[in-house]
């Protein structure tokens, strides 16, 4: 009998496989929704960056200052001492602030509320327009969407230094933070505190502003940009559920049985469902990551890399949850069992501010970590080799115990 080569016995499991998996019309029709879908999704996403804030004040500068200043020189005070107030409207110039100057409180509040929209025209100018009457927009104009406004009586400035308290009110939309509000109201206790001559009972270091990390003032990143990472990542760990299956139905149905009687081997058939998943994740994964333009002449090297050790990944996960599951319930809660833990990684990444440590020790966290920092920021081979190292030490970890719990399984069928 003619023995038959260990590649023929490998590419006719990969065969099988790739047949039951185009015979499958509902993970087929996943497939192809999943990367329609995703690919949508990105370029319907904003792809600006909203780097100024807005917000409004009542009544103008020149009415704060003009009213102030008349009331301090009838209080005596002498001119030189007066002009000085013009040194705070440099509290109102701050880059990244653009302020609205309204006249009257009420049209303010209507502002915020968005009963009147709020037009900037191209020489700098501000016009208020009933959203609801037949008025036309002014050509060339931009709109400005408003949630916060300050309206001061006409005389804080003067009220301040002569130390009475002008009363100060604060209008905010419902959906501004509670953050963004706190931040309006210390602006204002600051600004009536200097007015009112006492220094703060602090004392700042000569530089008053460390930044810590790498500052993106200016340079910040668009949601679009964002969600090429993560798309990516979800593709590959959507094959999960699809490679979980084909493992759990062959073990099920005893059909690993029926091929162990041939000249099939145990690691014929691990081997054959590690490729086949891996591949499957891997190919999805390029495909997006090429529609939406995250490859370029120097990083495409570097992304392969990454995209093969997430598709190791998440072919360790679904072996696992193939050999566990009893049914398609068991195999479901088995799936979102290491998928949740997963998907935590890449929220914290797509969103500012500090990852815990827990989340950077989960296995995925590696690779979206990578993932944004290569597609975003365009670092090179040097800038991941920690990270490429750690991920590479969770798929063999991973992989080692998936491959001793299926075979376990496999053999005692």
């Amino acid at each position: 009998m003619k023995k038959v080569s260990n590649f023929r016995l490998l590419m006719s499991v990969l065969k099988k496989d790739v047949q039951i998996y185009s015979r499958n019309m509902l993970y087929l029709f996943l497939t192809v929704l999943s990367l329609v879908v995703f690919v949508a999704v990105f370029w319907l996403v904003p792809d600006t960056v909203e780097e100024e804030f807005s917000f409004a004040i009542s009544p103008s500068l020149n009415t704060l200052f003009s009213e102030s200043k008349e009331v301090l020189i009838e209080k005596g005070f002498p001119e030189e001492v007066v002009g000085q107030l013009d040194e705070f409207e440099a509290a109102f110039e701050e880059e990244g602030l653009v302020l609205v100057e309204i006249e009257s409180e009420e049209q303010l509040k209507q502002v915020i509320k968005g009963e009147l929209d709020v037009y900037k025209t191209e020489e700098g100018r501000f016009i208020l327009i009933d959203p609801d009457s037949d008025d036309e927009r002014p050509e060339g104009a931009s709109k400005i969407n408003l949630d916060t406004g300050i309206a001061f009586p006409a005389t804080f400035l003067s009220d301040a230094v002569l130390g009475e308290k002008p009363k100060v009110i604060v209008y905010a939309d419902a959906r501004v933070p509670e953050e963004i509000r706190g931040a309006m109201q210390g602006f204002i206790r600051e600004m009536a505190y200097q007015l009112a001559g006492y220094e703060l009972p602090v004392e700042f270091p000569d530089e008053e502003l460390v930044i810590l990390g790498e500052d993106r003032l200016g340079d910040q990143v668009s949601m679009r940009a964002r969600m090429r990472p993560m798309i990516a990542f979800f593709i590959m760990m959507m094959e999960t559920f699809a490679l979980a299956s084909l493992v759990s139905n062959e073990v099920l149905q005893r059909t690993v049985t029926a091929l162990l009687v041939t000249p099939l081997k145990v690691w014929h058939f691990l081997l054959a469902k590690t490729i086949f998943g891996t591949a499957l994740a891997m190919i999805q994964a390029v495909i997006i990551l090429a529609f939406v333009g995250a490859f370029s002449a120097t990083n495409w090297p570097l992304l392969l890399v990454i995209v093969l050790l997430g598709s190791f990944l998440f072919t360790a996960v679904a072996m696992l949850v193939g050999a566990a599951g009893r049914d398609f319930i068991g195999q479901l809660m088995f799936s979102m069992l290491f998928i949740i833990p997963l998907m935590i990684p890449s929220f914290a990444v797509l969103f500012p501010g500090s990852v815990a440590a827990w989340v950077s020790m989960l296995p995925s966290y590696p690779i979206v970590r990578m993932l944004y920092d290569v597609t975003i920021y365009g670092t090179l081979w040097e800038d991941n080799v920690f990270y490429m190292l750690y991920a590479l030490s969770w798929v063999v970890l991973l992989y080692g115990f998936s491959l001793i719990v299926l075979k376990r399984k496999v053999t005692r069928l």
